[in-house]
């Protein structure tokens, strides 16, 4: 895109779409097309020649666009033109303003949003140093954090929360070693040696578990389901049939679905493992999925928005109000594992591979060629007819 003639707004820099957006003397708004916005300054050095001779011309990073405003971005582009038109290098010679943690921490997640599988993700990085560490550090230069700072923000949730101190952690290392690349900061991240020093206790992983019904209930808590017509119900009873993670199925579009083949195909990026999963369909399932056609909406179970998917609340919800306190959606995947190894007598393999789980090392899944899709299909129309067993019954 061509550089835009005469100087930028405020609402300018905030709406400008991908592309570099000229200011004038050599200063560009850049905006990436993730939407990452940073000032650059193009200099060319009094007296100084590149290898081919000619004068050195160099860009140089102003910072982002989210902590750098425009009258400061010009400020400092005057300044390394002043340096350069005296012969020197502003990459040598200009004072630099030290971010804080929380600037650079902003800028990082914005630099990586097109890394992460989705927006949610990316919000989950950001919200945990948000929570856990801007409001101890956040104000702090990055060149002044060391190892009390980062205790401070680790030792309160270290045991009570583990898992999330140690995502925040990464987050902090993350952050600091970026800063380092830019030279902001110098010497051995604070994270690496509270960690190598074992300087905070061991806590024992501990391995949670969903809570699951025991697969010799699921008929009967089934045939009670279907008395019920709400959409979450709906939702809950494909999500059973197909054992499928609860977020597969409340943004499942039609697209994915392949009536004629009888086959619902998820795309990687919406795949726990990065991987496309095939599901074969069953006339059960067919049976639920039917009558949502004539909602013509974006997504095959839609909430109570137009073209919205269900809560993710919607299936847990209705468990509860059928007083099933003790079980979790997500435990129907264990209930029907259980049941394809215990009664089934299904190949180890046969069931991970419709839960979606990769199995054995990487050399195996290498030279696994095959997604089993016409045995798992066969399981499939198997464990379904187990789950209608008592509906079955009542018809007949």
């Amino acid at each position: 895109m061509a550089a835009l003639s005469g100087k930028l707004t405020k609402k300018l820099v905030e709406n400008l779409g991908p592309g570099r957006h000229g200011d004038g003397s050599g200063l560009y708004l850049v905006v990436d097309p993730s939407g990452a916005r940073r000032w650059i300054v193009r200099v060319t050095v009094k007296g100084q020649k590149n290898r081919k001779g000619a004068p050195l011309r160099t860009d140089f990073g102003l910072g982002g666009a989210d902590v750098v405003t425009l009258n400061q971005a010009r400020e400092r582009a005057l300044e390394y033109r002043r340096m350069a038109k005296a012969g020197l290098n502003p990459r040598f010679n200009a004072h630099r303003e030290i971010p804080t943690f929380e600037e650079l921490s902003r800028q990082v997640h914005i630099d990586r949003l097109p890394t992460w599988k989705n927006a949610k993700h990316g919000q989950q990085w950001l919200n945990t140093l948000r929570d856990y560490a801007f409001p101890k550090i956040g104000r702090m230069p990055v060149d002044s954090i060391d190892q009390p700072e980062v205790l401070m923000c680790l030792s309160p949730i270290w045991t009570e929360k583990h898992e999330t101190a140690k995502r925040l952690s990464q987050r902090i290392k993350t952050v600091l070693d970026v800063a380092k690349s830019k030279g902001f900061r110098s010497g051995e991240n604070p994270v690496t040696a509270i960690r190598e020093g074992k300087v905070l206790p061991t806590v024992k992983a501990k391995v949670q578990h969903h809570d699951a019904m025991p697969w010799q209930e699921v008929p009967a808590f089934f045939a009670d389901l279907q008395t019920r017509s709400a959409m979450a119900a709906k939702a809950l009873q494909f999500t059973i049939l197909t054992a499928c993670r609860t977020s597969e199925v409340l943004e499942m579009k039609w697209p994915e679905v392949d009536v004629d083949a009888r086959l619902w195909t998820l795309p990687a990026e919406r795949m726990k493992g990065g991987q496309v999963h095939r599901v074969p369909l069953t006339d059960e399932m067919l049976a639920i999925l039917k009558p949502l056609r004539a909602l013509a909406s974006d997504y095959v179970f839609e909430g109570q928005k137009r073209h919205q998917p269900l809560s993710n609340m919607s299936m847990l919800m209705l468990l509860r109000r059928m007083r099933q306190d003790g079980v979790t959606v997500h435990g129907f995947r264990s209930s029907f594992r259980d049941w394809a190894a215990e009664a089934a007598n299904a190949p180890r393999e046969l069931a991970e591979a419709a839960l979606a789980h990769q199995v054995g090392s990487d050399v195996e899944r290498a030279y696994a060629r095959t997604d089993l899709l016409e045995r798992r299909r066969e399981m499939m129309n198997t464990w379904c007819s187990y789950v209608f067993e008592f509906t079955a019954g009542a018809s007949n």
